[in-house]
């Protein structure tokens, strides 16, 4: 007979052999001193495919999942992270990711500007592709201005990719953009012939680029013409609204094929660069973004915000950068240019 309360003693109480939980917990978590390096590729459902040994003999994709001891820390593409665990690559194999390391870059978006939760989309990139037609859809200048705030938010150098060039002439965009200086492309076609994939990939060598763009853009027809040995399915533009469907639904990071006479085992064969194909989006917020660290991108305006008021928006009378511009220190289109951009962030996409 089993006995309660004060009349019960070590007899009386039951225990299941192994059950979780009886084994005393601890604060100590190990180092893993020993835990191999690699780059995360993709992101799907709670598996992350990992490269490790990257550029040598040994490379090799692997399956992994976040160990429990991260707790919420969040894992994206184009993170290095320390693995352990079953590293051989091999079918059912499983990893654990055990560490994040430091982040050189971070692209960050949020659903809307009403959203306070921000989005990490990719880390360790160092340029960002917009990528946009020149018709079927219609370019969004709005957006991509967005896309160039999140840019040079993250100190990331943009590229601006403009497609299908065979239905309408890019210079009008083209004159929008050019006193910002940023560098630019043009292909000719939605299918991506192979003296226009060779002038983007010469942009993209020795570098990790991101490729954002709205649905319907020829986004992932591109990083297919780019990257051939590996095709992502396309969708088909609505000619009434001008949208695609989202075939992409994950980032994946992409090697480039190595240029044309590279050596093989040097390091433009071992590191030709990186492309992220990212899904497709119809708005990209920008609410997690300070204003105030725009203005870095623009170094031949940042020194005349030295005489702005106190949490000056850039855009008011007693701005000092007009003053600026006027003493002949920059150009007006510049200042122009930053306030077009500065702007995005209070008025929605679209307006």
């Amino acid at each position: 007979m089993r006995r309660y309360g004060k009349d019960a003693d070590e007899d009386d109480i039951r225990a299941r052999p192994g059950r979780r939980g009886s084994r005393p917990r601890t604060r100590t978590r190990p180092k893993h001193e020993d835990a191999a390096e690699a780059m995360v590729l993709t992101v799907d459902r709670g598996r992350l495919t990992c490269l490790v040994d990257a550029g040598t003999r040994q490379e090799r994709a692997i399956t992994a999942m976040k160990s429990r001891e991260l707790g919420r820390t969040g894992v994206v593409v184009g993170d290095l992270v320390a693995v352990v665990g079953d590293l051989s690559g091999e079918p059912d194999s499983l990893a654990r990711i055990v560490r994040v390391e430091e982040r050189d870059s971070v692209l960050r978006r949020t659903a809307d500007d009403d959203d306070p939760y921000e989005r990490v989309v990719v880390a360790n990139a160092d340029q960002l592709a917009i990528v946009t037609a020149l018709a079927d859809p219609e370019p969004r200048p709005r957006l991509i201005d967005r896309c160039l705030v999140a840019a040079y938010d993250a100190g990331m150098e943009p590229l601006l990719i403009l497609t299908k060039a065979d239905l309408a002439p890019a210079d009008p965009l083209l004159e929008v953009y050019a006193p910002l200086g940023v560098r630019h492309v043009v292909t000719r076609r939605d299918e991506l012939a192979e003296d226009d994939a060779e002038t983007v990939r010469a942009l993209l060598r020795g570098r990790s680029t991101v490729f954002v763009g709205h649905s319907g853009v020829g986004k992932t027809t591109l990083v297919n013409g780019l990257v051939p040995a590996h095709q992502r399915a396309t969708g088909v533009v609505n000619a009434v609204t001008g949208r695609g469907r989202h075939t992409t639904v994950s980032a994946l990071a992409l090697r480039l094929p190595p240029p044309p006479g590279a050596k093989p085992g040097s390091k433009k064969a071992l590191d030709p660069g990186w492309v992220i194909d990212t899904p497709g989006f119809r708005s990209f917020g920008l609410s997690h973004i300070d204003p105030s660290r725009v203005i870095h991108a623009f170094p031949d305006l940042e020194p005349g915000t030295v005489d702005c008021p106190r949490a000056c928006s850039h855009d008011e009378q007693d701005c000092a950068l007009d003053a600026w511009v006027a003493a002949g220190h920059a150009d007006p289109a510049r200042l122009y240019s930053l306030r077009r951009l500065l702007s995005t962030r209070e008025a929605r996409e679209g307006d």
